[in-house]
């Protein structure tokens, strides 16, 4: 299977007119079409009983905003009640408020980021494609790089980021995607496998955790942060199909041990990932098709359970909010936003 991440799927008008929702005062979302739809929303899709506690029946798919040419790695900020996340080709940072409704620059010349989140000090960590480096914002001032390089060679370009919670340990992907093309950073040749890291939160030590995925892409942890969930989009460059990769961590992510398969994807990929409180693994979707696009919902056992259909391809999704029980996705050109009776297992 050979995709181009780079064409961007349209959604259809049917499917747009299914999940039309009305402009609502002060919130500053697009309507995706002239009629509201009819409860439930047409975007849920119950594939087993397990998913039908966590749909909503009375909530809509709302468009927020649109504007990006590839939106990602949304990160939420409880503190502050909004979300940054990146519009990766116009080199920038937006930030969503969720108070307000309003979508506004947080950083321009971002050095293409990528995937961001927070730490459990508030600080943002953002993972650079265009200078293949992990940095960390502090209250004022330039950023802390973290990381760039691995025994003595450049990044490919870091991807996405979690955190631990019990040492500060950051755990990220470094797929490449940022040296593929000019759109999304620079062209140059992969000086590394394509791999998952660990930073010392101590010492900052760059540690190889695994090389044994094709492209590893968003991740998470589950709830109880002893398993690493990573998103393998190989299929954008090799005859293989996307699959989520799943780990047991050890020594609070400085190893990780019995590689696994969690799920299979047979058409387009995975991309972000969140998992919620019960266990479950909340996929973005991208580029597998109209009905296939948007958030694939895996139990802890690895069966697909429910989606949430999007009119465009989904790169990336967060829990936000005061209970963390509304999903924000950042789908292609536009950001989402959903009601869940589901809650995320963490706080970005």
């Amino acid at each position: 299977m050979d995709i181009d991440r780079r064409a961007l799927l349209a959604g259809s008008a049917a499917l747009g007119a299914a999940l039309a929702v009305p402009k609502i005062a002060n919130a500053q979302a697009e309507p995706l079409g002239t009629q509201p739809s009819r409860y439930p929303d047409g975007a849920w899709e119950v594939l087993d009983p397990r998913f039908s506690k966590y749909m909503i029946g009375n909530t809509p798919l709302q468009r927020q905003w649109s504007g990006a040419l590839w939106a990602e790695g949304p990160a939420w900020n409880g503190v502050g009640r909004y979300a940054v996340f990146s519009d990766i080709p116009n080199n920038r940072q937006m930030r969503w408020d969720e108070v307000t409704g309003t979508v506004t620059p947080l950083r321009h010349a971002s050095n293409y980021s990528n995937g961001n989140t927070f730490d459990f000090e508030g600080r943002q960590i953002s993972c650079e494609h265009s200078t293949a480096r992990v940095v960390r914002y502090g209250r004022q001032g330039p950023p802390e790089v973290l990381a760039e390089t691995f025994e003595g060679k450049q990044l490919n370009a870091p991807n996405d980021a979690v955190v631990h919670p019990d040492d500060g340990g950051i755990i990220f992907t470094d797929p490449g995607y940022g040296s593929h093309w000019y759109y999304e950073g620079n062209v140059r040749e992969l000086e590394l496998p394509t791999s998952i890291y660990h930073i010392d939160a101590s010492g900052g030590a760059v540690t190889r955790l695994t090389d044994e995925i094709f492209k590893p892409n968003g991740l998470c942890f589950s709830p109880d942060y002893r398993t690493l969930y990573v998103a393998d989009s190989a299929a954008t460059h090799h005859p293989e199909p996307s699959r989520i990769i799943a780990w047991t961590v050890e020594d609070n992510g400085r190893r990780l041990t019995g590689r696994r398969e969690f799920a299979t994807l047979e058409n387009g990929f995975h991309d972000g990932l969140r998992a919620d409180v019960d266990g479950n693994v909340w996929a973005a979707t991208g580029f597998a098709g109209e009905g296939l696009d948007g958030v694939h919902v895996y139990a802890p056992d690895g069966t697909k359970i429910g989606q949430i259909k999007t009119p465009e391809g989904c790169a990336n999704l967060a829990f936000v909010g005061e209970h963390r029980n509304r999903l924000l996705l950042t789908a292609s050109q536009s950001i989402y936003t959903i009601y869940t009776a589901a809650q995320g297992a963490h706080i970005a």
